[in-house]
């Protein structure tokens, strides 16, 4: 199994800014498509954004150009920075990873999740 732990989260005023992690740990051969989630009180679930093992990323319209979504191979870790903050970015903040396990079985892990409230 791959357990994954987010950090990062916080209260910041609009128009700020925070760098979440989140990072993975157990059997792993290797990880694939990583993505951050969001989920807001009353909404249903969002991908906010994803990349690939080969860094192809992909973002929600809501977030493009202002978030960033980048992977660290050698460390098991994706970040979201997250910039130019609004009101409406606060949610819940999960990870999702897609891994391959050292017996070769292909699977997801979600992470707990790391909370963003963005309000002045």
């Amino acid at each position: 199994q791959v357990q994954l732990v987010e950090s990062g989260g916080g209260l910041v005023q609009p128009g700020g800014s925070l760098r979440l992690s989140c990072a993975a740990s157990g059997s792993i051969f290797r990880l694939d498509a990583m993505g951050w989630y969001r989920q807001a009180p009353g909404k249903g679930r969002e991908l906010v954004a994803s990349i690939t093992n080969d860094g192809i990323t992909d973002y929600a319209a809501s977030v493009k150009d202002r978030f960033t979504i980048s992977r660290d191979n050698a460390k098991n870790t994706v970040y979201l920075q997250m910039n130019s903050l609004k009101p409406e970015d606060t949610a819940l903040y999960c990870c999702n990873v897609v891994w391959v396990g050292i017996e070769l079985q292909r699977s997801h892990s979600w992470g707990r999740g790391t909370q963003v409230t963005v309000s002045s």
